[in-house]
């Protein structure tokens, strides 16, 4: 059958929507990969090439033995600092993720008279500022011992109240009739969660457990106050050491960037398919 005009029409204009939206995501995309290039380049270069006038889409000569040197250089232990900021960053991950959908599942669940008194609270804690809490934290951290420990750097950072809000907010839409089920066949409350709420949640347990473990590896202030012992450092601390107020070491802060995103990238390019999937469940942005 012949194609009507109106028809024809419609379908050319779907195309030139479909080749804008192409355009503009390779634009969206080049755009995002930018400082991923500059970090390669710029950590492969040497330092005259960095602070050339003239610029040079690639270095003259890749110079892959950066990282090596990144390892091996003795005054800044990177690592060490890798290996505490995994730790920190998986354990606190864990222990948000735990705390966090316990005291949600609570409060969209379990009733209490007082539960709403609780949930406003764990709300206004939002309101107050961290450098409000953070001599107070510091001074009960010192007062157990816990300086330049793993223990205090990371059980002070374990709750979150906004973790707290976002598990609270998924599992009040959580289907009830999964719950009446396992209420039928005996359970309480903390199997019920831990055998259906769990399994049935993995989408925003990974949302939550990926905003934490960013916020838990690019921590800076509290890992530099409390670690101060060099087998303490983190990472961000590490990174800090290439720039002082006499010298700035710029090709190895480079390879120290790409070293210290590296993990990050890993969890997002396993974890980004449950992300989407969570934030759309918990339904925060209603």
């Amino acid at each position: 059958m012949p194609h009507h005009p109106a028809t024809a029409t419609d379908d050319s204009l779907v195309r030139v929507g479909r080749a804008v939206r192409l355009v503009l995501l390779c634009a969206l995309a080049a755009l995002f990969l930018i400082p991923f290039y500059l970090l390669l380049r710029n950590g492969l270069a040497s330092e005259e090439e960095i602070t050339a006038p003239g610029w040079t889409l690639l270095p003259r000569e890749l110079r892959w033995s950066h990282f090596s040197e990144l390892f091996s250089d003795s005054s800044v232990p990177m690592a060490s600092s890798l290996l505490n900021s995994s730790v920190i960053a998986v354990l606190t991950t864990l222990g948000t993720l735990l705390l966090a959908s316990l005291a949600g599942y609570g409060l969209a669940r379990i009733p209490y008279r007082h539960a709403d008194l609780v949930f406003y609270a764990i709300v206004g804690t939002l309101m107050v500022p961290a450098a409000v809490t953070f001599v107070p934290s510091f001074v009960l951290v010192s007062s157990l011992g816990w300086i330049s420990t793993l223990r205090g750097l990371i059980v002070p950072t374990l709750f979150s109240a906004i973790a707290c809000l976002i598990f609270r907010q998924y599992f009040l839409g959580f289907p009830r009739e999964l719950e009446d089920a396992a209420r039928v066949d005996g359970l309480g409350y903390w199997r019920t969660y831990w055998r259906i709420v769990v399994p049935n949640s993995r989408p925003v347990f990974a949302a939550v457990g990926t905003i934490v473990f960013i916020g838990a590896w690019n921590a800076f202030l509290w890992p530099l106050v409390i670690g101060q012992d060099r087998g303490s450092w983190t990472v961000q601390v590490a990174l800090s050491t290439f720039t002082t107020a006499q010298t700035v070491n710029i090709h190895q802060l480079f390879v120290a960037a790409i070293v210290s995103i590296l993990p990050l990238l890993l969890v997002f390019l396993l974890l980004q398919r449950h992300i989407v999937a969570g934030v759309e469940r918990t339904g925060i942005d209603d």
